[in-house]
């Protein structure tokens, strides 16, 4: 079984300074949202089973999201174009950041390695 990430962030830490390109081209910052409710999600990898299903209940529940003014960001370490393969096909309303470099997901501590078969290790996020 994977041991846990220990995450640097603790409860009431500031959130670590960001900025990234989304499937759009758009550029995002933290600092642009100064002010604001943000939901930053981070996941592995696009279009993969449990990366889709989480995207996609973000995706169900955007109204309650969109209602409350809550700005909902997903985050991976894939590029620009993968992400808007992956947010076309399946819709999704939110941008995804491309964190290609790893330093949001660096920053935030859900940058890891976890065990695979046979003993290697591949990337987790979270």
């Amino acid at each position: 079984m994977a041991k846990p990430l220990e995450l640097k962030l603790k409860v009431g830490d500031p959130a670590p300074a960001f900025s990234a390109v989304t499937q759009n081209g758009d550029t995002v910052s933290l600092a642009d949202l100064k002010g604001r409710q943000v939901v930053l999600y981070f996941y592995p990898k696009d279009d993969t089973p449990g990366c889709t299903k989480e995207a996609c209940g973000f995706r169900d529940g955007w109204k309650a999201f969109e209602q409350a003014g809550v700005v909902v960001l997903g985050v991976s370490t894939d590029p620009v174009k993968s992400h808007a393969k992956f947010a076309e096909k399946f819709k999704l309303p939110f941008p995804l950041l491309a964190d290609e470099d790893k330093r949001i997901v660096t920053a935030y501590g859900v940058w890891g390695r976890k065990p695979s078969w046979g003993g290697s290790t591949r990337a987790r996020t979270g």
